[in-house]
């Protein structure tokens, strides 16, 4: 080998062995997040502001609100996590973003914040799609074995997902119209519940000693699809028949009978499709993904399967910037890098990303 070669594979090795640094940045709904990842796996910082209180008067999500609530944050966020890495600017080795979907103004604010932050320190630029990071969020916490199913629960999404390797996902299963989180929130508003219902609902469902039985909606025999506005339109009636004849809302039997519905459906299909595709784990992702009833069922059926249950701890399952830089590891890992020509994609596919 002579002294130029050396040379080069010195380099390569000295570039190698260097830690990945990648500055991630959430905005997709009502919590702006900014976190650096160590490749791909290790959180270095993950810094979350959240606008629960900002919205709860509201009894959800006001988009513009949401998008000037970013605004307001984002610069002192990017500062914090810098600053709780102990990662310097210079030490980044590339610039990731929430590029969609969600919310059309709060996806703008951080895509803006990404690349003036690429752009300034001369950065790779990775635009990353918000259910990716959802499921790569189990990545933080496990090693992931592929093929696998992740389903994705939370305020927007209901999926089910087949990934036969690192960054190829097939959706096999989808809502039809509510997703499971957004019936918790609209049946928990009816019941006079605070927003966000979800977790309120989950709550008098553990404490409850019994249920008002609720309908399921299995689809067709062999659909892995999911439909939650006929069991909301069921809550719904219970709530009002009780109203009308003027007797206290069995708040707490109602929760424990529509989680008992939610579950069941989410449960056997996601079971349905690990035996059908061969999986060898099962990941539990989103939102939803903090609920406990829901957890608890899945364990109990992936036992039964001798499947893994991979599941992110409660700060990894909502929205938050560390999950976004553990998926923008995959197109690092390639070197797919997005222009600057990147833009906000409110109804961005997965698995066209």
């Amino acid at each position: 080998m002579d002294q130029q070669q050396r040379e080069v594979t010195e380099a390569n090795a000295d570039k190698s062995s260097k830690p990945v640094y990648i500055l991630a940045i959430e905005t997709s709904c009502d919590e702006t997040s900014v976190a650096i990842v160590e490749n791909g796996k290790i959180i270095r910082s993950n810094v979350i502001s959240s606008q629960i209180e900002t919205h709860q008067r509201f009894g959800g999500v006001v988009p513009e609100v949401a998008s000037r609530k970013h605004v307001e944050s984002i610069t002192w966020m990017l500062e914090e996590a810098v600053e709780k890495a102990g990662v310097s600017l210079q030490e980044l080795s590339a610039i990731a973003v929430t590029e969609g979907p969600g919310l059309i103004g709060a996806l703008l604010v951080g895509v803006v914040a990404g690349k003036a932050l690429a752009c300034a320190l001369d950065l790779p630029l990775i635009g990353v799609h918000h259910i990716a990071g959802h499921i790569y969020a189990n990545q933080l916490v496990h090693e992931l074995e592929y093929p696998l199913i992740s389903l994705v629960v939370s305020g927007g999404h209901t999926e089910l997902v087949l990934l036969e390797a690192p960054g190829k996902f097939r959706i096999i299963g989808r809502t039809r119209d509510d997703a499971a989180g957004e019936a918790y929130d609209k049946i928990a508003r009816a019941m006079g519940l605070p927003y966000p219902g979800g977790p309120h609902v989950d709550r008098l469902a553990q404490e409850a000693e019994s249920e008002i039985k609720l309908p399921r909606s299995w689809l067709e025999a062999d659909s892995y699809d999911f439909s939650f506005s006929g069991l909301k339109s069921a809550v719904l009636n219970v709530v009002n028949q009780s109203k009308m004849r003027g007797e206290a809302v069995q708040t707490a039997q109602i929760a424990k009978g529509f989680q008992a519905s939610v579950i069941d459906v989410l449960v056997e299909k996601a079971a349905r499709a690990v035996r059908e595709y061969g999986a060898k784990q099962l990941l539990l992702a989103g939102g939803v993904a903090a609920n406990k009833g829901l957890r608890s069922a899945l364990a109990e059926r992936c036992g039964e399967l001798d499947v893994p249950l991979l599941v992110p701890p409660h700060a990894l399952c909502t929205d938050n910037a560390a999950m976004i830089g553990a998926a923008a590891f995959l197109k690092w890992d390639k070197q797919e890098f997005d222009s600057m020509e990147l833009k906000a994609e409110p109804q961005l596919k997965l698995e066209e990303w």
